[in-house]
């Protein structure tokens, strides 16, 4: 009677220790996903800046280089988002140093720059921003393969038309960056590299605040995507 007994109590014991195993599966390991955006491709592509080519205050797949990488893809270019190297407050000569740190030896299909707005804000002359913007290019050229045609350089947001700018001489701000841009676009013309204007979108954010990002001074995602569309066609043309 007692063996029974412990029989039975082992078969409901069995079975209780089956269920708890059925309602508690065992966690299953699964593969990473991997979204298709940013999975290898057959081009590549370098992203050199500041602020505004990191995106500041904006997430990471608004940036403008990231939205341009997207946009190329969506028109069949299979185009990787990009390697940034950018850091908000980076003067040219301060990007140069995180270049050279950087000790990079790849070669890229393609390479934007966007960099010079805090030349203008911290008040260094246009003398040194040409001196170095033309070691930048040289460098973006040897990234690019040696090729100019692969490069392309942004022109410097109006930062003046921004909230940020409120109570001071916007103006100045306009003409200082103005000055500027014509050092780049000079530059760029000698160097064989495309000169995207991007400055007059930028003066949307004066009337339309969905294109200031929530700190007032930088540009939203929207923005972003606007750049990203500009400089669409010459990215189709460098890739393709």
């Amino acid at each position: 009677m007692m063996l029974r007994c412990a029989f039975y109590i082992l078969i409901l014991y069995s079975f209780a220790l089956i269920s708890c195993k059925e309602s508690n599966p065992a966690p299953q390991m699964m593969e990473p996903v991997v979204p298709n955006p940013v999975a290898p491709q057959k081009y590549s592509y370098l992203a050199l800046g500041d602020s505004y080519t990191i995106g500041e205050s904006v997430p990471e797949e608004e940036r403008w280089g990231v939205h341009l990488a997207s946009l190329l893809r969506a028109g069949g270019v299979a185009v990787s988002n990009p390697t940034t190297i950018a850091r908000t407050g980076w003067t040219t000569s301060e990007l140069s140093e995180a270049i050279a740190t950087k000790q990079i030896t790849q070669t890229f299909d393609l390479v934007s720059l966007l960099i010079g707005v805090n030349n203008q804000y911290r008040g260094q002359s246009l003398e040194s921003y040409r001196t170095e913007l033309v070691e930048l290019i040289k460098t973006s050229i040897r990234f690019a393969k040696n090729a100019p045609g692969r490069v392309i350089l942004l022109s410097i947001p109006d930062w003046g038309q921004t909230p940020f700018a409120q109570g001071q001489d916007a103006q100045r701000i306009t003409q200082e960056i103005n000055a500027f841009n014509a050092v780049a676009q000079e530059e760029t013309k000698k160097a064989g590299v495309t000169f995207i204007d991007i400055n007059p979108l930028s003066k949307k954010a004066a009337t339309d605040r969905s294109y200031v990002a929530s700190d007032g001074l930088h540009y939203s995602g929207k923005m972003h995507l606007e750049w990203a569309q500009l400089a669409l066609p010459v990215g189709e043309k460098i890739l393709k």
